[in-house]
């Protein structure tokens, strides 16, 4: 879908038109099904998932911005709302475990910190830098799949690739 068709489709869901958002899903349920299951481990998390972010589309349309790249930014949405589902299933799962073992406290506290870490390595990022990397490592996106969606020269995308690995890496992270 061309970025002006996309803004068509946008201006309808904002003024009220469910036909916009029928032609955005239309467009791109497989994709955006295609970058949550590559997070989510099962089928049926990445279909919740993936009718979520449709429900969510609407529920921002407001906050949509039509003049950027609009396959980078459904990426990213699908992407951070799968990685949330993802967290927090985890997260009962682990609790889950934790509540049958007998609790020690010492798994939590590493875990807490692994993460705060990591957090703070990712925030170290620029945006553009968290955008590549996401797409490259966590959608699996080639580095040309990545310059088109982000509609950027491929050069680019491959510099801010490197620089984000060579941040992540003062931080541990690889």
């Amino acid at each position: 879908m061309e970025q002006s068709r996309f803004a068509d489709c946008v201006k309808k869901m904002q003024s009220g038109d469910r036909e916009g958002l029928k032609i955005i899903y239309e467009e791109y349920v497989g994709y955006i099904y295609t970058v949550v299951y590559g997070i989510l481990p099962s089928k049926e998390d990445a279909e919740d998932v993936t009718s979520e972010f449709f429900i969510h589309l609407w529920d921002i349309k407001d906050r949509i911005k039509t003049e950027d790249a609009h396959k980078a930014f459904l990426v990213t949405v699908a992407r951070n709302m799968a990685l949330d589902f993802y967290r927090k299933n985890r997260a009962k799962e682990y609790l889950d475990e934790e509540m049958a073992e007998e609790p020690s406290g010492e798994n939590i506290e590493n875990d807490v910190i692994a993460d705060v870490s990591l957090k703070e390595a990712l925030l170290s990022l620029k945006e553009e830098e968290r955008q590549v990397v996401s797409m490259k490592i966590l959608s699996e996106m080639t580095f040309e799949e990545i310059s088109k969606t982000l509609n950027c020269p491929m050069g680019t995308v491959t510099w801010r690739y490197q620089n984000a690995i060579k941040k992540l890496r003062r931080y541990g992270y690889e």
